[in-house]
Order: structure tokens, then C-alpha cells, then sequence
């Protein structure tokens, strides 16, 4: 197989893109892209061309250099590219993204071809940025980019703190996590909507955790709330909160 030939098939599963999905970025037929899999076609230089910006490579690297064998120094290279800025670099999981990092969270080479952005607030740490969807947790509209820095231990949790979970039953979820009084192994989890009841969590299938840093939402976007709903949550979230405290007492 050509070394061309090669690294396109290595890019796309380095990215988890299937052939169809990898054709539609290309701009080419699956079936055309299969025959540059396959070698029985050689890759087109416009399609090169095309590879090397979405990789931030040459078209040296996708002709001469055998990525597959070197991803080391691929993936070195890539890291170096986006810590150029001397800011800490914050990988961000999309919505669309949630499922291929679920099953590649632990996979530093899917980390490293997720979209980064660097924020001037935010020095050292480890950060990763998640887009949350839904109104469990207005105010903060649907929608919003999340950013957390990551707690290595659970034992660091704050008590009443939000936090961005990922774990094996449901998945990525923004929301306020409460330590348990009775069972360490127990999380309770509380939407800001008081609309949502809280729910317990087992710790053992907590994957990560993210404290919240900072909320990024688009312009206009923030939820509002009219007296009567105001009125109406308040009495709702005072009863969750002495039905909490019952339970954790």
C-alpha cells in the first residue's frame, strides 16, 4: 500500500470517522475514498491538500512519512501546535462528539484531534470544555459551553459545586453534586431547574469529573424567568431541599 494510501485510512480511524463520514469532509464519493484505501486508485493532490488542513500537516508528511508508524511524533507535533500560545490547551466535545468520547474519553490520541481553544482567565490545570444541551440547569441556556477543570480524586468534590460527570449510565450531565452523608459511595445529583428531581448516582461509575470554571453562552441567550415561575420553583425547590436533607441525614 502507498504511504499516502496508508495515512489516509490511519487518519480516519485515528479521528473515528467511518468512510461515508470521511468521504463527506473530503467532498468525494465513499466509493472513491475506499479505492484510495484500497490502492487501487492513487489520492488526488486536491484531496491531499484538503487532509493536510484538517491535520495540520504538509503534503511532505501525507507522501513521504508512514504516520502510522510514527504517530508518536505526530501526536508531538500536534500537542506543540496547540500549546504555542503558552495557554493551557482545552479540548472541546461538542454534543455531536459525546458518544466517541464516551468510548475514547481515556484514548490520548482522540483527545488530541478534538477541536482546542485557550481562554486568558484560566492558567495551568486540566481543562476540557463540554457543550450541554436541555434546561435542566437554567438559567444557563441551553446550549452553553461548559468548562471544567478536572478533579482526579472524588474525595475533592465540593459539596452544592457543578460539575460536568461522565459516567457509564448517563453519560456527560451537567449539575450540581451533592456529597452523600450516609454512603460515600453515593452522589446525589440536582438540576438548577427545581423542575427535575435529584437523583443518586453510584461513585463507582463516575469515569470523570470536571468542576465547572467558566460558562460560555452566545449573546442573548439567557434563559428569564416571570414572577409566578419564580414563585412556583422556590416552593418547589425548598421541598427538594428538605426531602434532601432527610435522606442525607
Amino acid at each position: 500500500m502507498s504511504i499516502a494510501s496508508k495515512n489516509l485510512k490511519y487518519l480516519r480511524k485515528l479521528r473515528g470517522l467511518t468512510q461515508e463520514e470521511f468521504a463527506n469532509k473530503l467532498a468525494i464519493k465513499r466509493s472513491l475514498l475506499g479505492a484510495y484505501e484500497e490502492e487501487r486508485a492513487e489520492p488526488r493532490i486536491d484531496v491531499l491538500e484538503i487532509v493536510a488542513d484538517m491535520f495540520k500537516l504538509t503534503l511532505d508528511d501525507l507522501l513521504r512519512k508512514d504516520l502510522g508508524d510514527n504517530k508518536g511524533n505526530y501526536l508531538a507535533k500536534r500537542r506543540a501546535q496547540k500549546l504555542a500560545g503558552g495557554r493551557p490547551d482545552i479540548p472541546f466535545v461538542p454534543v455531536k462528539a459525546a458518544a466517541g468520547y464516551m468510548a475514547g474519553y481515556a484514548d490520548p490520541e482522540f483527545v488530541d484531534e478534538l477541536n482546542t481553544f485557550t481562554l486568558p482567565f484560566l492558567s495551568g490545570g486540566n481543562y476540557r470544555a463540554f457543550e450541554i444541551i436541555g434546561d435542566s440547569m437554567m438559567p444557563t441556556p441551553s446550549g452553553s459551553v461548559i468548562v471544567g477543570e478536572k478533579l482526579e480524586d472524588l474525595t475533592d468534590i465540593k459539596s452544592n459545586q457543578t460539575y460536568i460527570v461522565v459516567s457509564r449510565n448517563e453519560g456527560i450531565v451537567y449539575k450540581r453534586v451533592l456529597k452523600n452523608n450516609r454512603s460515600k459511595s453515593k452522589l446525589t445529583m440536582v438540576s438548577d431547574n427545581p423542575t427535575y428531581q435529584p437523583y443518586s448516582m453510584n461513585a463507582e461509575d463516575v469515569m470523570e469529573i470536571w468542576q465547572a470554571q467558566m460558562v460560555i453562552s452566545k449573546a442573548n441567550t439567557q434563559q428569564r424567568w416571570d414572577v409566578n415561575q419564580l414563585a412556583g420553583l422556590v416552593s418547589n425547590l425548598q421541598d427538594q431541599v428538605s426531602t434532601l436533607k432527610k435522606r442525607m441525614n
